[in-house]
């Protein structure tokens, strides 16, 4: 690690912590040339995902993008963040279960329309209508009237 102050290629690390998250360490270094300190962070080199849209399209995937999602469909409703959570969480433990490193898109709606589901109706229904692109409002009503059937 080259000191930030001399360039020398040789310091000391005089502390390490784990950062507030868990996901890299904090070192306290002493450059052996010049005797400054200075900070340095480690971390694992994240794997990225890809989701295969559905124009075949492939995009990294962005556990905020659909963390916003569900808060969209969510909105005015007593869900609390951290089962919204919780999904983006499992998905993301399905996408490092896989083998190959890539998720369709689908797979990825289905997996949340089901949770929403059983969290609440309306949040189902909200993200349904976008994630099924519904093209009028008998589509709405179909999916509705299959949703009370359900009961």
């Amino acid at each position: 690690m080259r000191c930030p102050y001399c360039e020398h290629s040789e310091s000391k690390v005089i502390d390490s912590r784990e950062s507030k998250n868990g996901l890299s360490i904090r070192r306290r270094r002493e450059c052996l040339s010049c005797k400054r300190r200075f900070t340095t962070y480690e971390k694992i080199e994240e794997i990225l995902f890809m989701v295969v849209k559905k124009d075949g399209r492939r995009q990294s995937f962005d556990n905020q993008k659909l963390l916003r999602g569900l808060l969209k469909a969510c909105e005015k409703r007593p869900v609390p963040l951290v089962k919204l959570e919780e999904i983006v969480e499992e998905i993301e433990s399905k996408l490092q279960e896989r083998a190959e490193k890539e998720m369709n898109a689908s797979e990825i709606g289905k997996f949340v329309m089901k949770k929403l589901k059983v969290l609440d109706k309306v949040a189902y229904v909200r993200f349904a209508s976008v994630y099924r692109e519904f093209k009028d409002v008998a589509e709405f009503k179909q999916e509705l009237e299959s949703l009370l059937k359900e009961k």
